[in-house]
């Protein structure tokens, strides 16, 4: 019998081992080595966004090894909502929950649109927002049938995903030249100068891309068969075989030819490998082909990750209590998957509400869930210091090494993430506010499901 026939709150089956958790961390980012980063290239060049990038994984790196402390000591489906909520109240979770929610639920509809625009190197007829609709509905009723086989399934995808990102690195390495990714390479210009530094800062949502959402395996440890054992694996060698990763194809997509034509475009690597091999070759199609591996991985992830944010806010009266129903033959929260595919797929269709500031629409969604997962970092890590303050006795399987410094590091790194973004892209940082606001809304509304929820328990 399950949570909705027994009357008791909803909850999710505990199956997940520790290499289908790493599957997840690895599906989960693994879009971000295909598309979306060479953005950064187009305001830093090359080597400027190199810099940005090795930043950036030093905070992601940081904030990792902080954040497995809170997921291993409170393996919650809402992931950093209930930690901030636990450090800091309701509106601490609600914030930490809305700024997830948008981070999750944005991120799938800029992935789908590069699934598209790969689809339409191989099909040129195919309108790349039929084929991302498409790829919505394929992939939630996916996610809908079952935890076991959508975590099965991500599994495989990352592995081929890593194999074709291999073969990538291989079939244009002979072409490769480091005077051809140096050349412009600090914003146009051969050598640097301080005219080169705002394109860097303007480059870093670009460079976050190539890691965001890996956050996102807390989410699934409530169904982990021991998070406090797995967990901490999953993250550590996922963060680390991202960021091989984020290394070699940039290296050697800037290394084939000309960089400036891949830096505003959704499907950079196949472009780079045309430049190889040329327009025909079979090494061409098989990418496009396998490349959609790596996109879909992350696309069906975020999928698992933004239900479970939405079934948890919804079981914990965030939102409104339908959202946490469980499928009674599947046991997902299938109406969570359902909502979160409404918003991604309307997002896809509103071209002229966020192609704004000159930037195209998929940089403009990326942009706005960067926002999101930047301000879960810094609540995460406030989190993560107040809990240590306030409650010192508390369970830690895991202990974030060098302490305090690792996490002082990721959220110093994060605010002058925030800082920058908000100064370079002050029109999506408009909409993200109005978004949190609106969302205040709905947690003033929902105070008596919460009051109704706390008198029950």
């Amino acid at each position: 019998m399950n949570a909705n026939q027994s009357g008791t709150a909803p909850a999710l089956q505990q199956t997940l081992t520790t290499f289908q958790l790493w599957g997840i961390a690895v599906g989960l980012v693994i879009s971000g080595e295909y598309f979306g980063w060479s953005y950064g290239w187009a305001t830093a060049g090359t080597l400027g966004f190199t810099v940005t990038a090795i930043f950036i994984a030093a905070m992601y790196m940081t904030f990792i090894f902080s954040f497995t402390e809170l997921t291993t000591s409170i393996p919650h489906a809402g992931g950093p909502f209930a930690y901030a909520k636990r450090a800091f109240g309701p509106v601490g979770g609600y914030i930490a929950g809305a700024a997830t929610l948008v981070e999750f639920v944005f991120a799938p509809p800029a992935i789908a649109l590069a699934i598209g625009a790969y689809l339409n190197v191989q099909f040129p007829a195919l309108d790349p927002k039929v084929a991302a609709t498409g790829a919505y509905v394929i992939f939630m009723a996916l996610n809908i049938v079952g935890v076991q086989i959508a975590a099965t399934l991500e599994l495989l995808l990352a592995l081929l995903a890593i194999f074709e990102l291999l073969v990538f690195m291989g079939v244009v390495a002979p072409g490769f030249t480091l005077a051809a990714f140096t050349k412009g390479g600090w914003s146009g210009q051969d050598s640097f100068s301080l005219a080169a530094i705002p394109g860097m800062f303007a480059a870093i949502p670009f460079a976050i891309w190539f890691f965001l959402a890996i956050e996102g395996v807390a989410m699934a440890a409530e169904e982990a068969r021991d998070p406090r054992r797995s967990i901490p694996v999953a993250y550590v060698t996922g963060i680390l075989t991202l960021v091989a990763l984020a290394i070699g194809v940039m290296l050697f997509a800037g290394g084939a030819g000309d960089w400036t034509k891949l830096a505003n475009i959704n499907d950079p690597l196949p472009q780079a490998m045309k430049m190889i091999v040329g327009d025909n070759s079979g090494w061409l199609h098989m990418l496009v082909w396998l490349g959609l591996f790596g996109l879909v991985a992350s696309f069906h992830g975020i999928i698992l990750g933004y239900s479970r944010q939405i079934f948890a806010l919804a079981r914990e009266g965030y939102l409104p209590h339908v959202f946490a129903k469980i499928h009674p033959r599947f046991n997902t929260p299938h109406l969570a998957v359902l909502a979160g595919g409404v918003v991604g797929i309307a997002a896809i269709y509103s071209d002229e509400l966020i192609k704004i500031g000159g930037q195209t629409l998929t940089a403009n969604i990326v942009t706005m869930s960067v926002f999101g997962a930047i301000t879960m970092y810094i609540i995460s890590m406030l989190a993560l210091f107040k809990l240590r303050r306030t409650e010192p006795r508390m369970a830690r399987p895991f202990s974030t090494p060098l302490y305090p410094w690792f996490p002082l590091f990721a959220l110093a790194g994060a605010v002058v993430c925030m800082a920058t973004m908000v100064y370079y892209n002050f029109l999506v940082a408009l909409i993200f506010a109005g978004l949190l606001l609106a969302g205040y809304g709905v947690f003033h509304l929902t105070r008596g499901n919460r009051a109704k929820l706390a008198a029950a328990a």
